[in-house]
């Protein structure tokens, strides 16, 4: 994820746009072929099957092609604002649900609306809540779902077998802010000290721990989504009011606070690392894969980059039931979205059109990378994924059952973020009380009422 400065500069950089005349539109129109489509995209482990999707979208549609352009994550936002600015975006790009709002307050993305009606697209192909999600606080729509995702436990399994502990025991897992539930007893005897004790036998010593229960990435900043985001919904809280579309927010909610207190005492436990230690340069995954964690949460996103630590056996296991009484995850998915400015909308229609098919969906799927949006092409995937090893249930369980909570959406969430990023990061370094995040929510909620 981007970080504040990165966040506060495309909102500040988008601040000013207005929404782009076609006729002084210069994304390399005069040098192309009236077909063919600039598309990017952020992750190169997607590349290889986009390849695909394009070359036989070409081959049904010889009349347009598309060039495909592919940026990291840390590069594709800023240069994406970059183009809004000055009008070289690309004709069409992969968006998130976290950004095409800013993105569509700002006129520069286009609504598809009269496409979808004009040639008659069925948007009851996709799993359950994901083309809802395109749709934006004016009512319009902005995309087509092209993958979903959700969270899960990616564990060491020579750990849990080497402490006695049964897959049963960690798929049945419970948690509860009082004393952590089985969850917490899980983590606690995942660790182990350097002297070898393990965090429940006599003598351990939290100061000094060689292996750490649980890792985790970073504090959470304003969504939580890899790190605290499903023990707080199953604590029966919410972002805001209007969810998705955070009208006010409640980082101030005893049910939250009292959340992320528990969450942080896994710190003073020693079951988990400090802040310092979790933000010391190497990624959660790597330390993982070096044996320094037991079990990490993550996104369904991360399952090739876990697939590469090959001296780690590594399982997955379902989020724990809460107080609500039963497990949630964040569910959320991309999109592909069409900039407002291009010269070529029906031809970045049409590749936008064949991205949300199931014929390139089924592409999507048998690379076995992420879960396609269409519904009929989740087999394919899941078949994909076991042949790689992988039992992917824990990560479909609770979207098949509906028991899923849309990342946060909002126009502001760039500010949002920029308030509640270091709120969250006192917090969790123990400079701040839990408690604080009570004024961090008004601050967040004066940003909103300001804007409104």
């Amino acid at each position: 994820m981007m970080n504040v400065s990165r966040r506060t500069l495309l909102k500040a950089g988008l601040a000013a746009l207005a929404v782009p005349s076609v006729a002084a539109c210069n994304n390399g129109a005069a040098a192309r072929g009236p077909g063919e489509v600039i598309y990017w995209l952020w992750d190169s482990a997607q590349l290889p099957m986009y390849t695909e999707c394009a070359k036989v979208f070409h081959e049904q549609n010889p009349q347009y092609s598309v060039k495909i352009e592919q940026y990291g994550w840390g590069d594709y936002w800023s240069k994406l604002v970059t183009g809004f600015i000055s009008e070289t975006a690309p004709d069409v790009f992969t968006s998130h649900s976290a950004k095409y709002p800013l993105f569509a307050d700002k006129g520069q993305v286009l609504a598809i609306d009269d496409f979808v009606t004009k040639d008659s697209v069925d948007l009851g192909i996709y799993q359950k809540g994901l083309a809802e999600r395109w749709i934006g606080a004016d009512g319009k729509r902005y995309g087509l779902p092209k993958d979903f995702d959700s969270e899960v436990y990616f564990y060491n399994s020579a750990f849990t077998e080497a402490a006695g502990i049964t897959p049963e025991q960690l798929n049945s897992m419970t948690w509860n802010p009082q004393d952590g539930g089985t969850f917490e007893e899980v983590v606690r005897r995942l660790t182990v000290d350097s002297k070898g004790r393990r965090g429940d036998q006599p003598g351990f010593d939290p100061k000094n721990v060689k292996v750490f229960g649980l890792g985790y990435g970073d504090a959470g900043g304003a969504d939580g989504q890899t790190s605290w985001s499903w023990y707080a919904a199953s604590n029966g809280w919410k972002y805001s009011e209007g969810e998705p579309w955070g009208t006010k927010f409640f980082y101030g909610d005893p049910k939250f606070t009292d959340t992320i207190g528990w969450w942080r005492g896994l710190i003073t436990k020693g079951y988990m690392p400090t802040y310092a230690q979790a933000k010391s340069g190497v990624d959660v995954t790597t330390s993982f894969g070096a044996g320094k964690y037991g079990m990490t949460p993550n996104g369904s996103w991360m399952l090739g980059t876990y697939q590469t630590l090959k001296d780690v056996k590594t399982k997955l296991a379902r989020l724990p039931i809460g107080p609500i009484g039963k497990r949630v995850s964040m569910m959320n998915g991309l999109a592909d979205t069409i900039w407002a400015g291009t010269t070529r909308r029906d031809a970045s229609w049409a590749w936008v059109k064949f991205l949300g098919s199931q014929t390139a969906q089924d592409i999507v799927a048998k690379a076995g990378v992420v879960f396609p949006a269409v519904s009929a092409s989740l087999p394919a995937a899941k078949a994909k994924f076991a042949a790689n090893g992988w039992d992917v249930t824990p990560f479909l369980e609770t979207v098949e059952a509906g028991d899923v909570f849309p990342y946060p959406a909002n126009p502001n969430a760039a500010d949002v973020t920029a308030v509640m990023t270091p709120a969250m990061d006192a917090v969790m370094s123990f400079e701040a009380a839990p408690a604080s995040l009570a004024k961090a929510n008004d601050d967040v909620n004066q940003i909103l009422a300001a804007t409104a």
